[in-house]
C-alpha cells in the first residue's frame, strides 16, 4: 500500500487534494463532521424543496473543465450546465437591469447608459483577459512559499498589465462614468471579500469570468458539483467517513502521527487540513505547534459572513430571474458597516437565488424555491431569533415592493443560517463564510501558508490559504497543496 494521507474536511478543496493524492497512488482517507460530504457547500432537503446552503454561483466554467479533465473525465460526465440568460437581474432604487448574456447585446446595454462605453469595455476587457489567463492560469498556482516562484517571464513581462498597485475601483473609473456601469462592475469582487478601492485591479479578472466566461447553472444545483467530485474521488479508492468530528492531532517529534476523532484513531504519513485553518491549528493541535499566534490572527482582515434565509412558497412568482442583486439603497453606508465599523447594517444590499426559475426538480410542483443572503461583517455576535426576524422581514418588505407580488402568506418554509451557525456546523473563524479578504497584504504569501511551519508533515487547503476564497480557487487549492506534499516527499 502507498502511504496514508488523512484529509480533514470534504469541501470542494479537501476533496480536490483528495482525488490528486490518490491519482498519486496515496492511500486517502477523509474525515468529515457532517453527515454528507461538500462542507459549506452542503444541501438542505426538506418539504419537497433542495437548497444549496453555500456557493450558487457558478462562474470560471474553464477551471471546472480544468479539473476534471486532469482525471481524464469531462464534467458533462458528471453533471449539465446551462449558461443563463439574463445572466442576473440587478434592481435599482427605481427599476431593473436585465444583464444580457451575449457580449454584443451587453455592449449595446453600456452604450446606452455612457455613450461611446462599448468602445471602452473592448480594452477593458482585453486587459481583464490577461489578467484572466495570468492569473487563473499562473499565478493561483503558486503555492506561495517564496518569491521565486513568482520569477515567471510571462509574470514579469506583463507584471505592470496585472495592475497590482491598483484599486479596481479606480481601475474600473478610469474606463467608466456611470454609477450603474461603475457599481454593476465592481460587484465581482464583492465575493473577494473587500472594497473595491482596497482590492487590486488584477481581480478585474472576474469581470472577465462575469461577461465572458458567463454565469451558469448545473442542473440540480452546485451540490452537483460536490456529488461529481465525490463520485470521482471514491472511483479513484478514496475512503469517506462522515460524522467523524476531529478533536485532536497527536504530534510527536514535529510529526503528525494520527488524527483523532470522538470514536477513532487514524495513522497518517500526511495530514492535510482541509478544515477552518484556524480551527486546527488552535483547537487541534498543541501551543508548541501552531504556526500562528492570536495576534496575528486578530491582525487578518477577514472576508464577510452573512445572514441565509432558505424560503419555500407554495406558489410561483413571476416576474423574477434566477440570480437578483438588490442595489437599492446605498452601497456605501452597507459597505462602511461591513468593513470599517463592523457593525449590523441598517440597510443593507442583499442578494436572492430563486434556482426553481431554471430548475423544476428544486421545488415541488407549483412551488418556488427562494435563497436569501445578506453580507454582513465577520465576527458579529447576537444573532439571534429576533435579529434574524428584524432582517428577513426588512428585505422582504423591499422584494414584495420591486417584484410586485406577495410573498409573505406564501412562505412555507423558512429557515435562516448566521454567524452563529457558521462557527457551530464548520467552526468557522469569526463566523466568515468567505475566508480571508483579498486585499494585496493578503495575497500570494501574504496568507496563511499551505504548510505548517512547526509540523513537518502537515499541510493545509481551502479559503484561508492560497489561492484564496470561491469555488474555483477551492479546486485549485486543493491541487497546490497535493503537488507540495508530493514534491516534498520526492525528495526524501
Amino acid at each position: 500500500m502507498g502511504k496514508k494521507v488523512i484529509v480533514i474536511g470534504s469541501g470542494f478543496a479537501g476533496m480536490a487534494a483528495a482525488s490528486f493524492m490518490a491519482k498519486a497512488g496515496w492511500q486517502v482517507t477523509v474525515l468529515e463532521k457532517q453527515a454528507t460530504p461538500g462542507g459549506r457547500a452542503g444541501q438542505l432537503i426538506q418539504d419537497g424543496f433542495t437548497f444549496d446552503k453555500g456557493p450558487s454561483w457558478y462562474w470560471m466554467p474553464d477551471i471546472f473543465e480544468r479539473y476534471f479533465a486532469a482525471f481524464g473525465k469531462l464534467v458533462q460526465q458528471y453533471y449539465t450546465l446551462h449558461r443563463l440568460d439574463p445572466s442576473y437581474r440587478i434592481w435599482w432604487e427605481q427599476g431593473f437591469t436585465d444583464v444580457p448574456a451575449g457580449l454584443d447585446a451587453f455592449k449595446s446595454m453600456l452604450d446606452q447608459w455612457e455613450p461611446g462605453a462599448a468602445i471602452r469595455l473592448d480594452k477593458f476587457l482585453q486587459e481583464a483577459a490577461f489578467k484572466y489567463r495570468t492569473g487563473m492560469h499562473k499565478l493561483v498556482f503558486k503555492p506561495g512559499q517564496s518569491l521565486t516562484e513568482f520569477l515567471d517571464r510571462d509574470v514579469i513581462k506583463g507584471i505592470f498589465r496585472l495592475d497590482i498597485f491598483t484599486s479596481v475601483q479606480k481601475h474600473i473609473h478610469k474606463y467608466f462614468k456611470h454609477p450603474r456601469i461603475r457599481q454593476m462592475l465592481e460587484f465581482p469582487v464583492l465575493f473577494l471579500g473587500a472594497l473595491p478601492e482596497n482590492t487590486p485591479a488584477l481581480y478585474s479578472l472576474m469581470n472577465y469570468a462575469d461577461i465572458v466566461g458567463g454565469t451558469w447553472y448545473p442542473e440540480g444545483g452546485i451540490y452537483s458539483v460536490v456529488s461529481a467530485m465525490h463520485q470521482l474521488a471514491t472511483s479513484l479508492g478514496v475512503q469517506f467517513h462522515f460524522n467523524q468530528n476531529v478533536i485532536r492531532i497527536e504530534v510527536e517529534a514535529s510529526s503528525a502521527k494520527r488524527v483523532i476523532t470522538a470514536n477513532n484513531s487514524w495513522e497518517a504519513d500526511v495530514v492535510i487540513g482541509g478544515a477552518d485553518y484556524h480551527f486546527i491549528e488552535n483547537s487541534l493541535l498543541p501551543p508548541t505547534h501552531r504556526s500562528y499566534t492570536e495576534k496575528y490572527w486578530a491582525q487578518r482582515r477577514l472576508a464577510p459572513s452573512c445572514l441565509l434565509y432558505y424560503v419555500g412558497l407554495n406558489r410561483r412568482l413571476h416576474n423574477i430571474r434566477h440570480h437578483m442583486l438588490f442595489f437599492d439603497v446605498p452601497f456605501h453606508q452597507h459597505a462602511q458597516e461591513i468593513y470599517t465599523t463592523r457593525q449590523w447594517p441598517q440597510d443593507p444590499l442583499f442578494y436572492v437565488c430563486a434556482p426553481s426559475v431554471t430548475d423544476s426538480t428544486v421545488a415541488p410542483p407549483g412551488g418556488e424555491n427562494l435563497f436569501f443572503l445578506i453580507p454582513v461583517a465577520a465576527g458579529l455576535t447576537g444573532d439571534d431569533e429576533a435579529r434574524r426576524d428584524h432582517y428577513f422581514d426588512r428585505i422582504l418588505q423591499r422584494f414584495e415592493r420591486h417584484i410586485g407580488q406577495p410573498v409573505r402568506n406564501s412562505i412555507v418554509l423558512r429557515q435562516s443560517f448566521a454567524n452563529t451557525n457558521f462557527v457551530n456546523e464548520y467552526n468557522s473563524f469569526k463566523g466568515n463564510a468567505y475566508g480571508l479578504a483579498n486585499t494585496l497584504r493578503q495575497t500570494a504569501m501574504g496568507k496563511p501558508s499551505c504548510r505548517s511551519k512547526k509540523v513537518n508533515n502537515l499541510f493545509y487547503t481551502g479559503q484561508l490559504t492560497v489561492p484564496g476564497p470561491g469555488v474555483p480557487p477551492g479546486l485549485i487549492s486543493g491541487e497546490v497543496v497535493a503537488n507540495e506534499i508530493l514534491k516534498h516527499f520526492s525528495r526524501r
